[in-house]
């Protein structure tokens, strides 16, 4: 169940300072189903390892090498792209682009989920991961398209484990492919003829959208971690899915354990890099507007975000959060910022 519009009701900041506001603009709370999937495990061999009990996920034991199926509804993050460090906006960094590669267009609805499947093989120290997933109908819509034929993602991963010193590291490098109705960036300005442009009236069926991702994680002592994410997508078309950003470079730190010992808190910097390809680029700065941000006009600069939280656990399964962000040039305008957006977070696990 979630509700409410987010800050500026979602717009102004490509990098949204903001993970668990979804763009469907309406303030009174909504039931929705989220997740429904089924995962099945089959064993290959292997030392058998212990599984905790977490969110979508079984406590019990399962062997190191073994194939994975996933079947249903689901978060494509649910799968792809995980990082200790910085992955959940629950009980982590809140900025968009902290949280997930801010270029990887993922397939999603407006609220961030969407109907697909995937394989996995996970050996000891590395993993594949495959999967294609449902696009939504039009760019950030709640409804999800159905002729899959046409509209699509495909996503693959390779992901490795290795040790630095007495820490801990682990590699992720993501290729993706989406296909949807998306309007075309430089199509939309040549129609305009000196106008404003609008993306919407150049989409039509069978448009590409295809890029990287990079994610990082090192452990430096018991309680302390860095990661880092680089993402790029070729930005010829437009933003569907996701977030109004096609180059993205992120790199934090996480400290536990800060002022009491053991588990109880937990503090984290980031520091993010937002940019945008030249064909979007030159659309904004012709007067076009995206889904998120868009000013009549541009003076481009790349958007740069600073994002410091602390977490504290209050009492048993219920933890507080303050949150802030530093943006410099939102929505990439050096005519524009910067702004100081400040958070509070309450968290309860049952």
């Amino acid at each position: 169940m979630s509700g409410g519009k987010g800050l500026s009701q979602t717009f102004g900041i490509a990098g949204f300072p903001n993970g668990e506001a979804f763009r469907v603009g309406s303030p009174e709370p909504h039931i929705f189903l989220a997740r429904v999937f089924v995962r099945q495990t089959f064993a290959v061999g292997g030392e058998a390892e212990k599984v905790e009990d977490d969110a979508n996920r079984l406590g019990g034991s399962r062997p190191s090498r073994r194939w994975k199926v996933i079947l249903g509804k689901f978060a494509v993050t649910d799968i792809f792209d995980d990082n200790e460090y910085s992955h959940d906006p629950r009980t982590q960094f809140l900025n968009w682009a902290d949280w997930t590669p801010g270029a990887w267009d993922y397939p999603a609805d407006t609220r961030g989920y969407t109907w697909g499947f995937a394989v996995e093989y996970d050996d000891a120290d590395w993993a594949v991961r495959v999967g294609a997933a449902a696009e939504p109908k039009v760019a950030n819509g709640l409804e999800i398209d159905k002729d899959l034929l046409h509209a699509h993602s495909f996503i693959g991963e390779v992901d490795r484990k290795y040790v630095v010193g007495a820490g801990k590291g682990e590699g992720k490098l993501i290729l993706f492919y989406n296909r949807a109705d998306m309007g075309n960036y430089r199509q939309a300005i040549e129609e305009a003829d000196g106008a404003a442009p609008d993306i919407t009236a150049t989409r039509q069926p069978g448009r590409t959208k295809w890029g990287f991702a990079l994610n990082l994680q090192q452990e430096v002592g018991p309680q302390t971690g860095l990661f880092l994410r680089g993402s790029w997508n070729d930005g010829a078309n437009e933003a569907w899915a996701y977030a109004e950003i096609e180059r993205s470079f992120t790199v934090g730190a996480l400290r536990r354990s800060v002022l009491r010992k053991g588990p109880q808190d937990e503090a984290g910097l980031a520091l993010v890099v937002n940019g945008l390809s030249s064909d979007h680029r030159d659309y904004l700065a012709a007067g076009g507007y995206g889904f998120m941000i868009g000013d009549g006009r541009l003076r481009y600069g790349p958007e740069q975000i600073a994002e410091l939280y602390y977490k504290s656990l209050v009492i048993d399964r219920i933890w507080l959060t303050g949150d802030y962000q530093f943006v410099v040039n939102p929505a990439y305008n050096r005519d524009r910022g910067p702004v100081h957006v400040f958070g509070i977070r309450f968290h309860a696990e049952l």
